[in-house]
């Protein structure tokens, strides 16, 4: 599903959810896995140098690096997404806001307010249910 750059959501956000779903495919899988034997192979030509070895080394550790945060980031917001919109089904009457259905393209302001909104909703709810169950048996008792 290709989902276009929202206005509210920052550059760092569309970076990052794009080079996610890009690191995802197993296209970049078998390329990255070619360069390995590549270099592999490369190894005789360069009698297995210190500098042969640096290379894989450090290509490694800077792709590594940038990538961790990269997908830390597109994870943190698709966990909150979720979060608010199963939140939102289970109190919608009648369907979910319109607002919710593209909750992953919210702010993080935003979708941290629709959290703890959801949240204070649940607790709520929580507490219902609790009073309910504690008369239904209460009148069980007593019947």
């Amino acid at each position: 599903m290709k989902v276009p750059r929202q206005p509210r959501q920052g550059w760092f956000a569309y970076l990052a959810g794009k080079a996610a779903h890009f690191a995802g495919r197993a296209a970049t899988f078998f390329l990255a896995a070619a360069l390995v034997i590549i270099w592999g192979l490369t190894g005789p030509l360069f009698d297995f140098s210190d500098t042969w070895q640096l290379v894989i080394n450090t290509s490694t550790t800077i792709v590594t690096f940038l990538m961790v945060f990269l997908i830390q980031n597109t994870q943190n917001r698709d966990t909150i997404a979720l979060q608010v919109k199963l939140d939102a089904l289970i109190f919608a009457n009648h369907g979910t806001a319109n607002r919710l259905a593209a909750a992953e393209l919210m702010s993080d302001r935003e979708l941290e307010h629709l959290h703890d909104e959801y949240s204070k909703r649940a607790a709520h709810m929580l507490a219902t249910l609790e009073r309910h169950r504690s008369s239904t048996k209460s009148k069980r008792r007593k019947t």
